[in-house]
């Protein structure tokens, strides 16, 4: 194509990946020439130099900037909105060669459809005893129902692939028990609404949001022998046998601006007192500062000690709480939980929405402390346990922790992919998917 060469931008994320990918060893050959194209482009070098430098033509040299440059507004969205691995496949994807043509067999639109509807049926519909599809299984069951004469596993599995459809995998998710959905969906903008104001409280009004909950029965296991390390071509091996020495409970606080793990406790128990004492000791921490506390609906945390210790740091009489199960504030949870939660206290609560853990941040650094500490941990006694523990919560907060980038508001949002703008791969799957299989947004 002639005219003028694609003008090549980079950000420092991309130009530091392009620059790792030429020197790798895992990237294919052609990812590894690409990347030093756009790198040569990017400090204004002419096609006809760079083919002469790398030993190609200058047509394609011309292409692949042309694709750069097409995917450049897509791969800005993305390198906000995606983790550092999931960015880099993006670019090893931009770099990569266009999807084949190749072709589906001689199908028609029906039979693939009909197809890729078996594949979303539970297999017990079908008499079988599986809980997942596979390939062999799509085809055997297509060929029963009379839906194609003859069709191969891999065949299917390519149609399979063609829609993006994996009927062998699946994801854990959480579904509210709140019956009430408008009800639902308010306390979901609240606590949403609560992490996006959280910013301008601290800096503006010194008031800390942080997110509180229970790691429970953290078990410490010793195995029975020693691990053994990984090797070139070895995995790292585990002992299987193991002696319990107890469990312990922590419970932790993430701090939503700090992007810190602050002042966690570690005990044997969980109860009504233990989370109030947590409570204060955080509140500690600075004593005149406003403080959110994003918590669940876990009865210990509208307990009575709670209460009386929010009373007393609010200035509040204790004689005008009530009695517990009686009348007054304590009578209930419901108005414990209503005193908690006062927007015109200093120190309030904020409570998710029946199990609905998700919402809470604080679940994602217990998720991390489970994959980093505990899952291959192995503890000789209970103290032991504790002291790994702080450990990393101290090399966490110096070495990995940062403040979280949440954007949901609680409401209804298109997908992520929707939004954004396209790669040149991106658009020519789609448009070779919708050319291939012939199927209109009504079937799918």
């Amino acid at each position: 194509m002639s005219g003028k060469a694609a003008k090549i931008k980079l950000t420092d994320r991309m130009f530091d990946i392009l620059t790792q990918l030429t020197g790798s060893r895992n990237a294919s050959a052609a990812v590894v020439l690409r990347a030093r194209v756009i790198l040569l482009a990017f400090e204004k070098q002419a096609n006809q130099e760079i083919a002469a430098h790398l030993g190609l033509c200058a047509k394609t040299v011309g292409r692949w900037r042309r694709r750069w440059q097409a995917s450049f507004e897509a791969l800005c969205r993305m390198q906000f909105e995606e983790t550092g691995a999931a960015f880099r496949r993006a670019i090893v994807e931009c770099l990569s060669d266009a999807p084949r043509s190749g072709s589906l067999g001689h199908f028609t639109s029906e039979q693939i459809v009909e197809l890729i509807g078996i594949a979303c049926e539970h297999p017990e519909n079908s008499d079988r005893p599986v809980t997942t599809w596979t390939g062999k299984e799509l085809a055997d069951e297509a060929q029963k129902r009379q839906i194609v004469d003859r069709i191969s596993a891999s065949h299917v599995n390519r149609i399979l692939r063609e829609v993006d459809l994996k009927p062998h995998r699946s994801q854990y998710w959480c579904n509210t028990t709140e019956k009430d959905p408008e009800l639902f969906s308010q306390q979901v903008e609240v606590v949403c609404q609560t992490y996006l104001d959280a910013s301008q409280l601290y800096h503006q009004f010194n008031t800390h949001t942080i997110c509180v909950d229970e790691m429970t029965s953290l078990q410490a296991i010793e195995r029975d022998a020693a691990s053994k390390l990984p090797r070139p071509g070895q995995t790292a091996k585990e002992e299987f046998q193991y002696t319990r020495h107890g469990t312990v409970c922590m419970t932790g606080n993430w701090h939503v601006v700090q992007g810190q793990m602050i002042c966690p406790t570690i005990s044997e128990t969980r109860d009504n007192e233990d989370f109030a004492k947590h409570i204060e000791q955080t509140i500690a921490t600075d004593p005149e500062a406003g403080w959110v506390i994003i918590a669940d609906n876990l009865n210990t945390h509208c307990g009575e000690p709670l209460v009386r210790m929010i009373a007393n740091q609010l200035g509040i009489d204790a004689a005008t709480l009530g009695v517990t199960n009686k009348h007054g504030i304590l009578k209930s949870m419901a108005s414990r939980r209503a005193f908690l939660s006062d927007v015109s206290h200093r120190i309030r609560f904020v409570y998710t929405p029946k199990h609905s853990s998700w919402l809470n941040q604080i679940e994602i650094i217990f998720g991390i402390i489970n994959r980093r500490v505990l899952r291959r941990g192995n503890f000789t006694s209970k103290m032991d346990l504790v002291d790994k523990l702080k450990q990393f919560v101290n090399y966490f907060n110096e070495t990995i922790a940062k403040p979280m980038n949440w954007t949901y508001t609680g409401r209804p949002t298109r997908n992520a992919t929707n939004d954004r703008p396209r790669t040149w791969r991106e658009l020519r799957q789609t448009e070779k998917a919708w050319k291939k299989l012939a199927l209109v947004g009504t079937n799918l």
